[in-house]
């Protein structure tokens, strides 16, 4: 699976951005998919994932009651929205797939889109 993320942007705290990762393949809905994210200086660091069907999500405690994480399997698209973004959001977004249960970990992603950069200024 090939995937290609947008949607990242210069934003003021307090914002909100939409993030878009649109996959090519028949597989996408065989795959868990996630969102990670790298500060400058900083390890890539998971932001969120999605099972499957959709039908469970998982966040970092950071993006906990801010973003939401949510998957079109009939468009191979996934998504995070990010409100109330704070300048301590700004980095380099990824989303990836995994086949593996094991979500948090990078290491388990075997299919990785380009970056979308995201800059929140206070």
């Amino acid at each position: 699976v090939q995937l290609q993320a947008s949607g990242g942007g210069l934003v003021q705290a307090g914002g909100s951005l939409r993030l878009s990762c649109a996959a090519s393949g028949r597989t996408f809905s065989s795959y868990t998919l996630g969102w990670f994210r790298q500060a400058p200086g900083k390890e890539r660091e998971f932001v969120a994932a999605i099972t499957r069907s959709g039908g469970s999500t998982y966040y970092t405690d950071s993006a906990k009651g801010r973003f939401t994480i949510s998957r079109d399997n009939a468009k191979n698209t996934v998504y995070l929205q990010m409100n109330s973004l704070k300048p301590e959001d700004t980095a380099v977004y990824s989303c990836a797939a995994s086949d593996n249960s094991n979500i948090y970990n990078p290491k388990f992603y075997g299919y990785w889109g380009q970056g979308t950069l995201v800059t929140v200024s206070s």
